[in-house]
């Protein structure tokens, strides 16, 4: 007789031997396929950008992405690091670049790269776009030492060229409140018109859904100084609608500078957008005290709910256009009404009188600076005149044999209003109040160099060089203001939530592989205003999207650089 439970038994036997033969061989291959990485960077010291404490970990990569997190003893990767115990950290974040003509020039961003910068943030006030055909033609009249054509037409046009062109670091922009003004005003002094003002908004809402951060303004230049607070409220409520924030330049940084951060916290408040404050500072010896009370204006700001923040750079001196000792109305109607203007006798005694005098009405260079000493001539677009690149206002005064006003003027005109100075208007004391708040970020306010000869016609600020490796060496090592992992906080974390960056400013899985490997002890600064154009050196290892781009302090050919999109990319 056949015993049907046993063979039931037999059968169910096998089975179960099948089955845990089948799940074991799938759980080891899986397992095996989850130790085999892109890339495996060992023995880290991990600073994942929280400002928590660091870690000590393994990072794997895989393509573009973070992998994991952890003990990577078991695994594999077709590229291994050893760290050695370094700081392994994301890359920095660069909240006020210029880099957007020098980057056409040449895509490796060096000056940046080996300061651990991956990813440039432009548009204070001026954007690559949007641009009309008079706006093209007169942008080529006015290039400088970088010449190129102008194959696109907005701001995500501009973006995406630069990512097909190829570039090291990632990019982004903000849309410039200065850019659509001159797209449907132009640069006369009045306000606009409410269909003028309907197509400005248009095009916020446009470079918006291109992928724009939000609207950028730098209000102590003309034409931008002529736009009302109110048509900076609407150009800010047009970039809300797609989660956008307003960062500015603010209308003055020296004898009025708190009515201009109450506009700022107006613009956040009334278009219920994030605000922040460009390159922090209360510029000229006479506004040095108020600092404190500056502070906690954003602090009270901020505790009552608005999100106001700020970024800052970590020199006493500030860079810009001798354009900046000119009053306002001096400057409407652009570079030609401007020149005709300053050879008018009658014209040009009134504007030197204005120049030499206090004044609540326009934050005026001249009076924030202790003397003409204290401004120094950086750049020159008239190569007749690169002769006094480096050489202070009162130098050049005196070789021509004039007052330092007339010889300002003069230059003007010669220059077509191009020149690029440097202006010690502000104290040491506090930089280090600004650099410890926990709200406070980092730009350069400057452009991004590499080799090229081009570069070496005209000189720059030093922070283009050293700036984000001075929060490390200057601040957090040195001085000691706060701890290194802060620093990496304020160079990272922070400033991609401010913007919404999605996947970056973090070392976590599922993010984007920016990452840094460097000795905290070795990474030094060399940049200074006599000679600004050395690379900061001691970073070792820079990815960008998982690609390396530095490696042992060398420089790969690698351009793996994205157009990184803002919180409205796609929406309608």
């Amino acid at each position: 007789m056949v015993n049907h439970s046993s063979i039931k038994k037999f059968l169910y036997l096998v089975d179960m031997k099948n089955f845990i033969f089948l799940f074991t061989a799938i759980i080891f291959l899986a397992s095996c396929t989850s130790k085999k990485y892109d890339l495996i960077i060992r023995n880290g010291i991990i600073y994942d950008g929280s400002g928590e404490e660091p870690v000590r970990a393994d990072i794997a990569v895989n393509a573009d992405t973070i992998a994991f997190i952890g003990d990577l003893s078991n695994a594999t990767g077709t590229k291994e690091i050893d760290a050695k115990s370094r700081a392994v950290t994301p890359g920095f974040i660069n909240m006020l670049s210029w880099a957007n003509e020098s980057l056409i020039k040449n895509g490796h961003s060096k000056s940046d790269i080996l300061q651990g910068v991956t990813t440039e943030i432009m548009g204070e006030g001026w954007s690559m776009g949007p641009l009309n055909d008079s706006m093209k033609a007169q942008n080529l009249r006015e290039e400088a030492d970088i010449k190129y054509p102008i194959e696109w037409t907005t701001l995500g046009e501009y973006l995406n060229f630069l990512e097909k062109k190829g570039i090291a670091c990632n990019v982004s922009s903000f849309i410039g409140a200065t850019t659509v003004r001159i797209h449907e005003v132009g640069f006369t002094d009045r306000a606009a018109t409410p269909e003028e003002l309907n197509r400005m908004r248009d095009l916020v809402r446009e470079a918006m859904r291109e992928g724009a951060l939000g609207v950028g303004s730098s209000l102590i230049y003309s034409p931008a100084t002529y736009a009302s607070t109110e048509e900076l409220i609407a150009l800010c409520k047009a970039a809300g609608e797609y989660n956008g924030m307003y960062i500015s330049h603010m209308r003055n940084e020296g004898n009025t500078i708190d009515s201009a951060v109450n506009e700022l916290i107006r613009i956040a408040r009334e278009a219920n957008v994030p605000a922040e404050i460009y390159h922090f500072k209360q510029a000229g010896y006479n506004n040095w005290n108020k600092c404190d009370a500056i502070i906690k204006k954003v602090e009270d700001a901020r505790a009552a709910g608005l999100q106001i923040t700020a970024d800052m750079y970590n020199y006493t001196a500030g860079g810009t256009g001798l354009y900046a000792c000119l009053p306002p109305w001096v400057q409407s109607g652009g570079v030609d009404s401007l020149i005709l203007r300053l050879k008018d006798a009658k014209l040009r005694s009134r504007v030197i009188k204005e120049m030499n005098t206090p004044t609540n009405e326009w934050d005026n260079f001249y009076q924030n600076v202790k003397s003409p000493d204290s401004i120094l001539l950086a750049s020159f677009s008239n190569d007749s005149l690169k002769k006094f690149q480096g050489k202070s206002l009162s130098e050049v005064a005196h070789i021509r044999n004039k007052t330092p006003q007339e010889t300002l003027l003069d230059l003007v005109i010669e220059d077509r209003d191009a020149t690029g100075a440097i202006f010690f208007v502000m104290s040491e004391d506090n930089l280090r109040k600004e650099a410890v708040m926990p709200w406070m970020s980092f730009g350069s306010d400057e452009a991004s160099y590499s080799d090229d000869s081009v570069f070496f016609k005209s000189n720059c600020h030093p922070r283009a060089y050293g700036n984000f490796t001075r929060v490390i060496t200057k601040w957090s090592r040195d001085q000691k203001l706060f701890s290194l992992q802060e620093a990496i906080r304020k160079m990272t974390s922070l400033p991609a939530q401010n913007l919404k960056l999605q996947k970056r400013g973090m070392l976590a899985v599922g993010y984007y592989a920016d990452i840094l490997i460097f000795d905290p002890n070795a990474i030094q600064d060399h940049a200074t205003f006599q000679n600004p154009r050395q690379y900061a050196t001691g970073m070792d290892d820079v990815f960008v999207n998982g690609k390396p781009v530095l490696e042992e302090g060398k420089f790969t050919d690698a351009l793996p650089g994205r157009f990184v999109k803002g919180p409205g990319f796609g929406k309608k």
